[in-house]
């Protein structure tokens, strides 16, 4: 009898602080290492031109969105961020990509994390050497079928703003 209402006092706290659904307990760290190789991966496999990698990665739905350092470059579905992808890969030679002040942040439910990192960005193009240094790479990802996905990217250069005083 003391069983039966140990369980139903614990079951009825459960419903209070999750609405009804049991916590389940993950690792932190375990998963925040886990997406870090994910994002090491991802910088490996653009450095070599490997399509195969980064679709592993991106969780293959019209629902994934990215949004690049051009202008206009909002792409919708991974379709779209194939496409682009394959663009790039014709276009740059000899990447090397190199990864700062990485952070992660996972949920509670433990199947959405979003995070930061720096990326310096070394290529050729066009037969010249560029380097972008400080790209600003954000994303999230969802937990899906026990594996991490990508399902949004976003890159940005930092700017020097032109200050024009007024008067």
């Amino acid at each position: 009898m003391a069983v039966a209402i140990l369980l139903l006092l614990v079951s009825c706290n459960v419903s209070k602080k999750t609405g009804g659904q049991a916590h389940v307990p993950h690792d932190i760290a375990k998963e925040k290492l886990e997406i870090s190789q994910i994002l090491d991966n991802l910088a490996n496999a653009t450095e070599s031109g490997n399509l195969d990698m980064i679709e592993t990665i991106w969780l293959p739905s019209k629902d994934a969105f990215l949004i690049g350092t051009e202008s206009d470059e909002k792409l919708n579905g991974w379709k779209e961020i194939r496409t682009a992808i394959k663009k790039q890969f014709r276009s740059f030679a000899e990447t090397l990509i190199s990864i700062t002040d990485q952070e992660i942040w996972i949920d509670n439910s433990g199947k959405v994390a979003w995070f930061f990192e720096e990326l310096n960005y070394n290529f050729v193009y066009e037969e010249k050497a560029m380097t972008f240094i400080g790209i600003r790479f954000t994303g999230v990802m969802k937990k899906v079928d026990g594996k991490w996905r990508l399902v949004q990217q976003h890159l940005s250069i930092p700017a020097q703003p032109v200050m024009v005083k007024t008067k």
